[in-house]
């Protein structure tokens, strides 16, 4: 089915021709971009440092790469070497983006974003949106949080911050290497070079050892797992083995839906396509296919859909497996850092 909406224009990726309007545009904003991150550098904005250790989970392409199951499995990583994380987000798409507020599970992803509320759900850690990511920080330790995740935030300056992990799609990459609008890229892919990790999105588990392999030095590779489908109106959860041989309706308003799609055909799954804009806001007709099937969702849609779902709804969680070594070198890093 052909996607119901879409953020990230086609040449961006695809090797087409790049339209005159974006090709003049992508200088001024680069000049804008260079400025800005030269005004922080030179002091003359100023970085305001937190006195709890601050981790920036982000990227240099604009869209999903797969940031927010590794902010899940990092927070659930810290708090089983005994810190107390919080997350800080913007909480893209909410209603009252300039609002400060807490979310949990059962917080509205209007006034939440999708993210952030899927990020409480999953964690139960605090999760502070708030488009001044210092405030988000200094609350979330007034909340009694020793360490700060933030989720997106790169490209945030006025907030300091002691571990960036740059978090970058396999496949996708830096596509056509070119600056917003002529390309994805929100900042040279020299800023890359910068953090102190780069994350490489393989997707689904069986990827192709080739994408593996093209994992270079410094790169950690991050396979994502789907093995079970949960109920959106209760209930125990089903194994994906369950669907295999049949035909479900596959539902993803994430930046990159083919990839879900084709994570669920890699069970064996009948999957009839609808891809979403990112961050769709939902609503009960959007799931009305005009036949009864299972419907699939990644949980990202799940917790804007859960108000409104039936029997018929299923979330697939999404794990994010990453090397050993990958969190001994990042715990160290943070362990070093102290708990100030």
């Amino acid at each position: 089915m052909a996607s119901k909406g879409s953020q990230t224009p086609s040449y961006w990726y695809d090797g087409s021709a790049v339209p005159f309007a974006a090709r003049v545009l992508a200088p001024v904003y680069g000049g804008v971009v260079a400025l800005r991150r030269a005004l922080y550098r030179r002091g003359w904005f100023k970085r305001h440092a937190l006195p709890v250790p601050v981790i920036v989970v982000g990227n240099v392409t604009a869209g999903g790469t797969g940031k927010t199951p590794l902010t899940i499995a990092l927070v659930d990583r810290l708090r089983e070497a005994g810190w107390k994380p919080g997350v800080a987000s913007r909480g893209y798409g909410r209603e009252d983006a300039k609002s400060a507020r807490w979310v949990d599970a059962d917080t509205e992803t209007a006034l939440g974003g999708d993210e952030p509320v899927l990020i409480a759900w999953k964690t139960g850690v605090p999760v502070r949106v708030d488009a001044d990511r210092v405030a988000a920080g200094k609350a979330l330790i007034e909340a009694g949080c020793d360490i700060i995740v933030c989720d997106d935030g790169l490209q945030h300056y006025r907030l300091a911050r002691d571990v960036e992990i740059e978090v970058v799609d396999a496949q996708r990459r830096y596509g056509n290497g070119r600056l917003i609008p002529a390309g994805p890229l929100r900042e040279p892919a020299s800023r890359a070079r910068d953090c102190d990790f780069r994350v490489v999105n393989l997707g689904q588990a069986s990827a192709d050892p080739a994408a593996l392999a093209s994992c270079g030095f410094g790169e950690w590779a991050m396979q994502l797992h789907i093995d079970r489908a949960q109920p959106l109106s209760g209930g125990r959860a089903r194994a994906l083995s369950h669907f295999r041989g049949q035909r479900v309706h596959a539902v993803a308003g994430i930046a990159h839906p083919q990839r879900f799609f084709d994570m669920l055909r890699a069970q064996g799954i009948g999957v009839v396509p609808h891809a979403f804009a990112d961050h769709h806001a939902y609503q009960p007709a959007d799931l009305r296919f005009g036949s009864e099937l299972p419907v699939l969702m990644t949980e990202k849609d799940a917790v804007k859909c859960k108000v409104f779902a039936n029997e018929w709804h299923f979330a697939v969680p999404l794990s994010a497996d990453l090397p050993a070594a990958f969190w001994v070198a990042l715990l160290d890093r943070v362990d070093k850092l102290g708990k100030r």
